[in-house]
């Protein structure tokens, strides 16, 4: 059965095009950044205008029918929760969507959203202040303290996200910022879950766990597998209460026995790659969910203690 997939915002996500070449008939790349590495893996690549332009979509619609796309996703929030709310039109020319609701991709994009949802359904997370007056109310009554934690409330890829000491360089930065949300800092053990959840029948199919060893730009550069039922029951019900689809990437935190959601994404994660390499094959499910079957539930079948290390390699074009 010949099936081909259209990923956007490829960027410097080489290794993922491969894993979809292992398993597609066509694997179609496309970016606005013409020098965007992970294009060039792909079996059929175009640059495409940002998703801020009026006519982007008309543009991937007719890369879609020109290749005669299956499945699209993307690599990133932004495009990913746009193209979400598209699935109706995508629909209509026969492409299939990977990924959840519009609803839910809002949601996990508005980090002040996502956080009044975890509280409201029970789950840990950080304290979180989206201006300065209601921060100092609880920093003056001491129930938050420094350090704390400050990144875009919408966004993606660590971007502007730091580690705050003192109150004044906190006061200077939401000076000349709009848009940031406080946390208080967790300090622990950090993790990384890879999740994929069938398109069809709904179902979780797949969980992996990996351990944040080092980082870099919001990206795990080095990590070590893990198996835990008290995580995976964790997440078990994150997704069920949230109602995410497809593949989603998790930040979790481990302190004092206690997990801490920090973040959901729902798109592939940048340490997805660990996971396929301990036998979590994202790719392949994805195939079988446009093929119409539904998918066996397979939890914590991988090794525990599989280190990855991220490395540069650079590519060459004329």
């Amino acid at each position: 059965m010949i099936l081909n997939i259209l990923i956007t915002s490829a960027g410097l996500r080489a290794k993922l095009i491969r894993y979809f070449k292992n398993h597609f008939t066509k694997v179609v790349a496309a970016d606005c950044d013409q020098l965007a590495p992970a294009l060039f893996f792909s079996d059929k690549h175009y640059i495409v205008p940002h998703i801020t332009s009026s006519d982007y979509f008309e543009v991937i619609k007719g890369i879609c029918i020109k290749e005669e796309i299956d499945g699209i996703l993307s690599l990133t929030d932004p495009e990913q929760q746009f193209l979400s709310g598209k699935n109706k039109e995508l629909e209509e020319i026969g492409v299939k969507f990977i990924g959840s609701s519009k609803e839910v991709c809002d949601l996990c994009f508005d980090k002040w959203k996502m956080h009044h949802f975890l509280k409201q359904n029970n789950f840990k997370t950080p304290k979180s202040y989206i201006n300065l007056s209601s921060f100092m109310e609880d920093y003056l009554n001491k129930n938050i303290s420094f350090p704390v934690f400050i990144k875009p409330i919408t966004g993606s890829g660590s971007t502007y996200a730091q580690k705050i000491s003192n109150l004044g360089l906190l006061e200077s930065i939401f000076k000349s910022r709009e848009g940031l949300i406080i946390q208080s800092y967790i300090k622990g053990r950090e993790y990384g879950i890879d999740a994929y959840i069938d398109i069809n029948s709904g179902e979780i199919t797949s969980i992996f766990s990996k351990n944040k060893i080092k980082m870099r730009a919001g990206e795990t550069d080095k990590s070590v597998s893990f198996t835990d039922d008290k995580v995976f029951s964790l997440v078990k019900d994150l997704i069920k209460k949230l109602g995410v689809s497809g593949p989603i990437d998790i930040d979790i935190f481990e302190t004092d026995e206690e997990l801490y959601i920090l973040e959901v994404n729902p798109r592939f994660g940048g340490g997805y790659p660990h996971a396929y390499e301990c036998g979590e094959n994202f790719p392949k499910m994805i195939l079988e969910n446009l093929k119409k079957k539904s998918l066996p539930s397979s939890i914590g079948g991988y090794k525990d203690n599989t280190f990855m290390m991220k490395y540069y390699e650079i590519k060459v074009i004329h």
